[in-house]
């Protein structure tokens, strides 16, 4: 069982990271309403393995694996934990853009994005790929006992 949940931990992983390089990816695009389209979905799809990687990750935390004393005392799980709420923090921003076109998407019509509006959403998905890296990193770290107390 815990191999399973590790499986699935880490496709859901990297389906997160798959699903943000492509928004970065149709970011760099000229809006038109296939591109928005994508990117609601694309986002959508982040949505889904942001969340099944908590559940995922919870469960083993709690019941499959080291047990939650043992996480909670080691330091790179706590910074991977933070980045984890950082990066759920900052998809807000985005989200919020890609659910506000569902009137221009419902019409048929490209929605209407400023210059400023298109570079701070690839800022964001930039500073998300960032932290998400980072916290590949702690996941490495932790998996080979640095920072247990």
């Amino acid at each position: 069982m815990s191999s399973l949940f590790a499986f699935l931990h880490h496709i859901a992983a990297f389906v997160l990271i798959s699903a943000l390089a492509i928004e970065l990816v149709l970011l760099r695009e000229t809006l038109s309403l296939t591109i928005a389209r994508k990117l609601r979905a694309a986002d959508m799809v982040y949505g889904i393995a942001a969340g099944v990687v908590l559940v995922v990750g919870l469960i083993r935390v709690f019941y499959l694996e080291k047990g939650p004393s043992y996480y909670f005392s080691n330091v790179p799980f706590m910074i991977k934990l933070t980045l984890f709420i950082m990066i759920a923090l900052l998809s807000i921003y985005p989200t919020r853009e890609f659910l506000s076109w569902r009137r221009f998407l419902g019409k048929g019509r490209a929605p209407v994005m400023s210059a400023g509006t298109v570079q701070r959403l690839k800022m964001i998905v930039h500073l998300e790929l960032f932290a998400a890296a980072t916290l590949i990193l702690c996941a490495v770290l932790m998996a080979r006992g640095v920072g247990s107390v």
